[in-house]
């Protein structure tokens, strides 16, 4: 089997096969809902159709529930496994992409009125604050706990690593956007003092 076959979905629900053991698609999505997709956004509909397709590859199996809500149970296979392992040592070549959609806004502030960069920064601050916020207590239900306590889930991998590194990029966020409302607020009082002495000469 070619690696070409797989994306970043498939190692993911390789990987939380490997971690989590046999789960169905639902399983998966709440188990990324709670920590990777803090920091990768992966469609929905994507979890639910990859396990299949990485049934059909042979990488894991797909047992339904003869009864009752018919689940589609996935295991992960020894082949499976053996994919993730490579995935896993392969270097990674791939740049870090940032898609915020502020940023866009912001790039593009200037074709809108005076106003409108200090009230991008101002709604994008909203989120962040909410967002470290959020993470701040995330960190203190980690405090205490450790892998070994919590076994080796993706909740304890989370706030062992990637929690680290959210609100890093949160605090990160806060900080950037506090600058750009500064600036905002100064540029605002500097056209409006600037106005007004036009309007006084004339």
């Amino acid at each position: 089997m070619s690696t070409e076959q797989l994306s970043p979905t498939s190692y993911l629900v390789l990987g939380l096969l490997a971690r989590e053991g046999p789960s169905t698609p639902y399983d998966l999505k709440r188990h990324v809902a709670a920590t990777i997709g803090h920091l990768w956004s992966f469609p929905h509909a994507l979890l639910y159709a990859e396990p299949t397709r990485l049934a059909s590859l042979g990488l894991c199996t797909e047992v339904q529930e003869a009864n009752g809500r018919r689940r589609r149970v996935f295991t992960i296979t020894p082949e499976g496994i053996a994919a993730l392992q490579e995935w896993l040592q392969r270097p990674v070549r791939e740049p870090t992409e940032l898609r915020d959609p502020g940023l866009l806004r912001l790039f593009f502030a200037d074709a809108g009125p005076i106003e409108t960069e200090g009230d991008i920064a101002d709604q994008q601050l909203v989120i962040h604050r909410a967002k470290l916020t959020s993470y701040a207590e995330e960190e203190l239900l980690g405090v205490g706990s450790s892998a070994s306590a919590a076994g080796h889930s993706s909740v304890a991998q989370w706030r062992g690593h990637g929690l680290r590194m959210a609100a890093l990029y949160e605090r990160a966020a806060v900080d950037f956007w506090e600058g750009v409302a500064l600036e905002a607020a100064v540029d605002e009082a500097f056209t409006s003092r600037a106005a007004m002495v036009d309007t006084t000469a004339n």
